[in-house]
Order: C-alpha cells, then sequence, then structure tokens
C-alpha cells in the first residue's frame, strides 16, 4: 500500500543497489500485553485530514544490520504525509516513540487544539511518560484495535515505501550506516524530493506550505 510517487515506481529501488541480506526472524515492535490505559480508536480507519496538524500518526518499524536490529519510531501528518519526528535506536523502551514525539513536537511548535495523535496499542505509546507529555499539550490519543494493522495503514504505508525503495536492496554494517540513510531517505528524499499521489503530486513539505498558506489567507 506504499503511495505513489513520480519516477519512482513502488516495488523498484532508486538505485545503489547491494547484495541483499539473509533472511532472520523479524522483531515484533508491538506489546500489547499490558496494563496500561487504551485509548479508543477515534479514526475508524478514516484516514482523512484537510489541515496539518490535525491528526498525527505514529509507528515503530525495524530495520536489519549486521549489529542487530535497528528500530525507528516515526511520527506523521495525515494531511500533509510529512514525516514531523523520528527516533532510531537498538532498543524498543519507550524513550524510543517519545524522542520521536518530542521531536514533532519542538520542531512544528504548540499543537492546535484539537490535534489527534493515533497509534498502536504497543507498550510504548501506552507508557505513563508518553501520555503525560500528549496530555500536557493537549492532544488527544487514539489508538487502534488489537492487532489490527490496516487501523494505522498509512503508517504500514510508509513503512512500506521506506524498505522497498531503499532498505531492501541495501546491507547495513552497523546501525550508525543504517541511522545516516535513513535520516537521508526521511528528511532529503521523503518528506522534499517524493512526489505522493494523495497529494496532487506533491512533496510533502509543498504541502504543508501550500496548506499553511491558503489557512493564512482566510485568517487574514
Amino acid at each position: 500500500m506504499a503511495e505513489g510517487s513520480i519516477g519512482h515506481a513502488d516495488g523498484i529501488a532508486t538505485g545503489g543497489l547491494s547484495a541483499r541480506q539473509g533472511r532472520r526472524q523479524a522483531p515484533r515492535t508491538t506489546d500489547s500485553r499490558h496494563d496500561h490505559p487504551v485509548a479508543p480508536n477515534l479514526l475508524e480507519r478514516n484516514f482523512t485530514a484537510d489541515r496539518p496538524d490535525q491528526v498525527w500518526l505514529a509507528d515503530v518499524s525495524h530495520i536489519p544490520t549486521d549489529e542487530g536490529w535497528l528500530y525507528l519510531a516515526a511520527i506523521k501528518d495525515m494531511a500533509t504525509r510529512e514525516i514531523l519526528g523520528w527516533s532510531m535506536a537498538g532498543h524498543l523502551r519507550a524513550e524510543l516513540c517519545l524522542d520521536a514525539l518530542v521531536m514533532a513536537l519542538q520542531r512544528h511548535g504548540p499543537p492546535p487544539r484539537g490535534l489527534v495523535h493515533h497509534s498502536d496499542r504497543g507498550v510504548q505509546y501506552a507508557s505513563e511518560p508518553y501520555r503525560a507529555v500528549l496530555g500536557r499539550h493537549g492532544i488527544t490519543q487514539s489508538m487502534s484495535r488489537r492487532g489490527n494493522c490496516l487501523d494505522n495503514a498509512p503508517m504500514e504505508s510508509l513503512f512500506a515505501a521506506l524498505k522497498v525503495e531503499h532498505v531492501h536492496h541495501t546491507r547495513y554494517r552497523t546501525r550508525d550506516e543504517a541511522r545516516a540513510a535513513l535520516f537521508d531517505y526521511l528528511e532529503v528524499f521523503y518528506n522534499r524530493q517524493r512526489l505522493h499521489s494523495g497529494l496532487g503530486y506533491r512533496t510533502p513539505a509543498e504541502a504543508r506550505a501550500e496548506m499553511s498558506e491558503a489557512r493564512m489567507r482566510m485568517a487574514a
């Protein structure tokens, strides 16, 4: 379900191919067997937003390296498809996801009233420190149903695009090597160069700029 892009058909890498890595058992990044509060599913698969900072989506994926797994947590804006915050680490502790959320908040300032944060039921997102940051900024939390990846399909699409277009064709010898490559993909390519069919073949950065400008004109 990767989003469309011009010049990079889904399933085709963008150059710099190297030997594929051998298959290894994928880790489970979502542990919903916990006693923390679980938020209701407010989106119900209605993945639409007409302005930035209306709905933020969050999820975690795993990247293989010769040193072991590197975990990537990301925050995505539903309206612009922009990756607002991200964090990478060799562990799945709550601070991995919290660091991505803090980055999104620092980069985009105080969120507007009514912002919804949607994720799975993983212990990282249900933890008290994560919920405390959301509450402190007036962000409403929403969670998918147990074991249902389609309840957060746009994040599945993001990670599928990342792996099809880049990760599956690259061997990372170290976690640091993977971090540098993923930074380039997310910040340079995905946010500023990748054209999305759902955005009228604009980049996320272009979509945010145009949507923000339109809101300013309406408010003037």
